[in-house]
């Protein structure tokens, strides 16, 4: 039996993520707070962005308005993670009060999220100046709020509970669940509002918001051992978070890092609403054969998580794997420049794989980087994850907002003719953006440099790796 579980363990995806501190169990169990946050996600920036203009007829720009108010809330991710740092619980929990709060915030902002849009739509002749819209902004803004208080304290306490040899793995585990957690959301919601009513609306939302809830209770049970504290630790007053900045900061490496994740998810996101119309209007491709984008691009990104928990493993430093990303996508985007001049669909198609691998290498090799910065009394791990996540966020949220607007900008003056007839193409403006980004991506390795000589992994040399690193 001992030899036949040992045979299982190694098949079964992730099976060697487990460790003493956090068995396999709990941590398959934990990961469900990144399948609601990426149920979430796809609720925002995807069902509720169809049909808030499409069958609600609400402007585009109102629209675009609301899907950024979450972004607003980013930059404080790292206030967050300070704050579970440094909580004082009367049973010693630290992490779980944020998990179980910002359950609340995106169950709350998810619950009247579909009346406040139906107000501001005008159904059923139902108009109240202004009240649509304010109930709609704070609808979106706790969702967001939610979101980011979840995933910031939640990953923290799997750093916490995680020891340095299965960190990798339990890192690929966790961007794999959030992945797993999109894709099966949109199916399933998508299927629900096959045939749309603003009833159905009603009940499709306020189920993605028990659902959510449901899970993150689920995620957060028992995850963090009882602690009794004493008199003397809770009348210690907490740090301020100046001073635990500054030590977090000391030596250059965070300031670094951060600048790094920036200007790299810059790089990676500001195609994000670029490349399905990029296949339609200039490659000719059907609708059909552009949805499979996506679908490219996460086989890309798995496929990084998996590679990304060997190397890591294997003792690779994670800053020089973040440069491997990085190159994957100045080859990745060059593919995808070249398709138009070549008419041709599979460079394209292989270059969205390489924007999802790359984009995914980098993303885990950063975070890897952020749970293994110095641990202090004052700066702990909540801290310099929660500055990555506010990083992350807030630099997708500008790349995306920026990428559509260069395009348009840059588009209506090459068919303008002001740039001259060589430009007078439809593909100018897609290309400049995709230039761009290149751009930002050479500037991301110049932010990467040094931190190579500051950093080193704390993994393993010898650790054991096998099919159970491969995501499914």
């Amino acid at each position: 039996m001992t030899a036949l579980r040992h045979i299982a363990l190694r098949l079964l995806p992730f099976g060697d993520a487990g460790s003493e501190g956090l068995p396999l169990r709990q941590l398959l169990r934990l990961s469900l707070f990144q399948v609601s946050v990426g149920m979430a996600a796809v609720m925002l920036l995807g069902t509720l962005n169809r049909v808030m203009i499409v069958e609600l007829g609400l402007s585009a720009a109102l629209v675009a308005t609301m899907i950024a108010l979450p972004v607003l809330v980013a930059p404080f991710r790292a206030l967050l993670g300070f704050r579970s740092d440094t909580h004082k619980s009367a049973l010693g929990w630290r992490r779980l009060p944020y998990l179980w709060f910002g359950a609340l915030w995106q169950f709350g902002g998810l619950a009247i999220m579909p009346f406040a849009l139906l107000i501001l739509s005008g159904y059923d002749r139902i108009h109240i100046p202004f009240v649509g819209e304010l109930f709609a902004a704070l609808a979106f803004v706790m969702t967001g709020l939610g979101m980011h208080m979840t995933q910031t304290a939640g990953l923290a306490l799997a750093a916490d509970r995680a020891d340095d040899e299965t960190r990798p793995r339990v890192v690929a585990l966790l961007y794999v669940a959030f992945l797993m957690g999109m894709l099966v959301s949109a199916v399933l919601i998508g299927w629900l509002l096959r045939d749309f009513t603003p009833v159905k609306l009603i009940q499709v939302v306020q189920g993605t918001a028990v659902a959510t809830l449901a899970l993150n209770v689920i995620a957060l049970w028992r995850q963090e051992g009882l602690r009794s504290l004493s008199a003397e630790e809770r009348a210690r007053p907490r740090p301020p978070f100046a001073e635990a900045w500054a030590d977090l900061a000391r030596g250059g490496t965070a300031g670094r890092l951060l600048a790094a994740v920036f200007l790299g998810t810059m790089a990676f996101a500001m195609q994000d609403v670029l490349l399905e119309p990029y296949g339609g209007e200039i490659l000719g491709l059907s609708v059909s054969s552009t949805t499979y984008l996506t679908a490219t691009w996460a086989l890309g990104a798995l496929g990084a998580f998996a590679l990304a928990a060997r190397w890591l493993a294997r003792g690779m430093n994670p800053t020089r794997m973040a440069a491997a990303g990085v190159l994957a996508g100045v080859a990745s985007f060059c593919a995808v420049i070249f398709a138009a001049p070549f008419d041709n669909a599979a460079l394209f198609f292989a270059g969205s794989f390489g924007i999802g691998f790359g984009g995914g290498l980098f993303a885990v090799a950063t975070l890897t980087t952020a749970m293994t910065l110095p641990v202090t009394d004052i700066a702990g791990r909540g801290l310099a994850l929660g500055a990555w996540g506010a990083a992350q966020a807030t630099a997708q949220g500008l790349a995306t907002a920026l990428g559509g607007g260069l395009r348009d900008a840059v588009d209506a003056a090459a068919m303008s003719g002001a740039l001259g007839p060589a430009l007078n193409d439809p593909s100018t403006g897609y290309s400049v953006v995709y230039h761009v980004e290149i751009g930002l991506l050479f500037l991301t390795l110049v932010a990467l440099g040094p931190l190579v000589r500051r950093t080193d992994t704390t993994q393993s040399k010898e650790a054991r790796i096998g099919l159970a690193d491969f995501p499914t």
